[in-house]
């Protein structure tokens, strides 16, 4: 068997030591050269100052004597010497006795040398007479060509080079020889064996060892050789064997699969009967399943009807002359009531979790004004010391798309756990876009999370630690159900928290923009504010007011507005707002908290003023600036609201069967400045219809002698009111009730307890603003 020559052993080893060999060669004469080169260059400097030394003493005596035809034959002597290639000699006057030079040799090597040593070097010595050393006398220069030198070491260089170069072919060749009869030769001899062996007759006559190396590797390799074919002949004969047996175990193997398929019928007939019996379960859960649905419904539907009339009594009750101690005895009764209300709501959407029966919604709606007036409704529940604020990414989009109520569900838990737990402070709520969707933060100051707490809180009904639910309250549900509406959503909810010093939740939601951003229309003015440099209201004014074309400065107190002269003035500073009359001349705009409003008296010394609660939403905030810096009237928040109020006379048809629920639903439609008129079944709203026209329809679903479905589904058929909005009004809280209104022809759907901002939206939405 022939190998290749550069695949021989021989040569790999051969070309591995001479490469190590050449390189260690290289190196040492790498390292000769350079202490040669060293020599060299330190000889210049040795050569040239002895040159000088010699040449002191004739050259002192000749700028002593001032003797030019002296100094001429002293340079000229000294210009015999190959290395210079000028000197010149001048007196201590500065003239030039003598100066000679010659050009320097050409030669390939001289760039090598010029790098090395450098062009030209240039060497002098002061003159004076041994019995005169103080006095200077003159100076000789002399001017030396190293390539002289140079030359000279990169002959010596080259010859060290090829030396070792001719050294390492001649051990390259010696060393191929020598491997090549000590390793090459014998290793073919035993490939050549090998490959003239037959496979298939193992019991050939061993091979025999090359001469010399029955001990060395190349023996132990044949000697193993040996061995193999010893052992391949014995397996062989046992393959032989086991073959002859293989043969009568598979007589066997027949007859056993031959019983084997009698047991695999009978274990198909019980298997059977065992699949019958799981599909009997199947059918029994199933069952289970859907009278807990049913029994969810009838308990929503059985609590929701006497909450509904509980806390719409107490809120009308709440509108009413009441003393001090009336009306906080009814607020805590309100917000108990709503505590049970958002705990209801708190299960079911765990069960229907549990049940596999959450659908989500994906339509249009405004993310940022969802968020505003959630924080606006929630405002109430905030502690006076603090500060609650929306600041909202300008560029944020107009309209994204999603389901609007678990995204407010999300929203208002987060938001409602922040304010339970700040007593003092900020509480942020920030929005903005990620790649894959938005963003919402909820920050706060409150008392925080420990680290080891952080990981059970989002498991239902438990809190961070023991003593929060005694000295907090809640049950525990809202992170919860946030979590799981998220992940529902296929978002993420994380969180961020130190005890002592607050937390911070982000909820990531893969919502997709519908309406890019719509810039506002630009402002014309100047606005100051009055407010510390860390509040909420600074961050949100500087966020905004300078994209909406204002000059907009802030302020840490009133003694820097002695010199300003704005067209606005804003501030969140109640201790010294009196101080600002009659110092500043513009209309002031106030940012308190919720129900903290100044009284008339006390306005009436600020005028012109203006007072809205935190948090500031950016479109009543637009509006304010934009009545108050383009001429319109300035008017009191209060007194708009009414004005809106006093607009909106609906005429409205409450289809409703329980007494309590028609006065609670006629008592908040009339503030809401309505006229209602009720009906106790779907008969009776029917008739109704026929003789008065309505503006509006809130439909109760269940009720006695005809309900709300089949009311709504004839009004849809007769085709005479076509038109005519219908909302549902249920107290029952399932997914499945509100497609079930929605196939009946109803419009929209409101649950049972619902609050009077909920009731004015819904009219909002489907009554359109009128004079009457």
């Amino acid at each position: 068997m022939d190998i290749k020559f550069t695949n021989r052993l021989s040569y790999k080893q051969a070309r591995l030591t001479v490469l190590v060999g050449f390189i260690l060669g290289t190196l040492l004469s790498l390292i000769q050269i350079g202490i040669d080169y060293a020599s060299e260059d330190a000889s210049i400097n040795r050569e040239m100052q002895a040159l000088l030394q010699i040449s002191h003493n004739p050259a002192a005596r000749i700028a002593y004597n001032i003797d030019s035809e002296l100094a001429q034959e002293l340079t000229g002597g000294l210009l015999q010497s190959p290395a210079i290639t000028r000197a010149w000699l001048i007196d201590n006057n500065d003239t030039v006795l003598a100066d000679v030079q010659r050009p320097r040799e050409e030669s390939s090597y001289r760039l090598i040398s010029d790098f090395l040593f450098g062009e030209s070097r240039q060497f002098q010595d002061p003159l004076f007479l041994g019995h005169m050393p103080d006095e200077y006398l003159g100076t000789l220069y002399l001017e030396v060509d190293t390539f002289a030198f140079g030359g000279r070491f990169l002959k010596r260089a080259e010859v060290t080079l090829l030396n070792g170069f001719i050294r390492s072919l001649i051990l390259t060749g010696i060393l191929l020889a020598l491997f090549y009869f000590m390793l090459t030769k014998p290793l073919v001899r035993v490939i050549s064996a090998l490959a003239n062996r037959d496979s298939r007759q193992p019991e050939q006559s061993k091979l025999s060892f090359p001469p010399g190396h029955e001990h060395d590797e190349i023996g132990v390799l044949v000697k193993v050789a040996n061995q193999q074919f010893v052992s391949m002949a014995t397996e062989i004969q046992q393959r032989r064997n086991a073959e002859n047996r293989l043969t009568e175990y598979l007589n066997e193997l027949e007859d056993i699969v031959s019983a084997r398929t009698l047991e695999l019928k009978a274990s198909n007939t019980r298997l059977s009967q065992s699949n019958q019996e799981l599909e009997d379960a199947r059918r029994r859960a199933l069952d289970m399943a859907q009278a807990r649905a049913a029994f969810l419904a009838n308990m929503s539907h059985e609590i929701r009807t006497p909450l509904n009339g509980l806390l719409g009594m107490i809120a009308l009750s709440l509108d009413s002359p009441l003393n001090a101690e009336q009306r906080q005895q009814l607020s805590i009764a309100h917000d108990s009531g709503k505590v049970l209300v958002e705990l209801l709501n708190d299960i079911l959407d765990l069960s229907k979790f549990d049940a596999g029966q959450l659908e989500l919604e994906r339509i249009p709606f405004d993310l940022g004004a969802l968020v505003e007036d959630t924080a606006n409704l929630l405002s109430q529940n905030a502690a006076p010391s603090v500060e609650l604020t929306c600041l909202i990414d300008p560029q944020f989009p107009a309209m994204v798309l999603g389901d609007p109520t678990r995204v407010r569900q999300i929203v208002s838990n987060l938001l409602s756990n922040a304010l339970k737990f700040t007593r003092f402070g900020r509480v942020d709520v920030r929005l903005r876009t990620y790649s894959g969707g938005v963003r919402l933060d909820v920050c706060d100051t409150g008392i925080g999370i420990p680290h080891e707490a952080q990981v059970r809180i989002f498991q239902p009904f438990i809190q961070a630690g023991a003593g929060i639910t005694r000295q907090y309250g809640g049950t525990g549900l809202g992170l919860a159900l946030t979590n799981n509406l998220c992940e529902a959503m296929h978002g993420r909810l994380s969180i961020s928290s130190q005890a002592g010093f607050g937390s911070q939740f982000s909820a990531e939601l893969p919502l997709p923009c519908h309406s890019p951003a719509v810039p506002a229309e630009r402002l014309r003015g100047s606005v100051a504010a009055l407010s510390n440099a860390g509040s909420g209201l600074a961050e949100l004014l500087h966020t905004l007011l300078p994209g909406w074309g204002l000059d907009y400065r802030r302020y840490d107190h009133p003694d820097e507005l002695r010199d300003a002269h704005p067209d606005l003035l804003i501030t969140d500073d109640l201790d010294n707002l009196f101080a600002l009359r009659p110092q500043i001349q513009a209309p002031i705009l106030l940012v308190t908290a919720y129900g903290n409003f100044l009284p008339g008296e006390q306005a009436v010394h600020l005028a012109p003023l203006q007072q809205q609660a935190r948090p500031l939403a950016r479109n009543a905030l637009y509006q304010t600036l934009r009545r108050t810096l383009h001429g319109s009237d300035s008017i009191n928040s209060n007194a708009h609201q009414g004005a809106l109020h006093s607009q909106r006379r609906a005429h409205i048809l409450l289809v409703e069967d329980n007494p309590v629920n028609q006065l609670v639903a006629k008592g908040m439609l009339a503030k809401l400045g309505c006229d209602v008129s009720i009906a106790a079944h779907g008969a009776e709203a029917l008739d109704q219809l026929e003789r008065t026209p309505f503006d509006l329809v809130l439909m109760d679903c269940n009720m006695p002698v005809m309900d709300g479905y089949e009311a709504s589904r004839r009004i849809r058929q007769s085709g005479h009111w076509p038109n005519l909005p219908i909302v549902a009004l249920t107290a029952n809280a399932m997914p499945e009730e509100r497609e079930r209104c929605r196939a009946a022809g109803m419009n929209d759907y409101l649950a049972k307890p619902f609050r009077r901002e909920e009731l004015l939206g819904l009219i909002d939405h489907w009554v359109p603003l009128t004079t009457s």
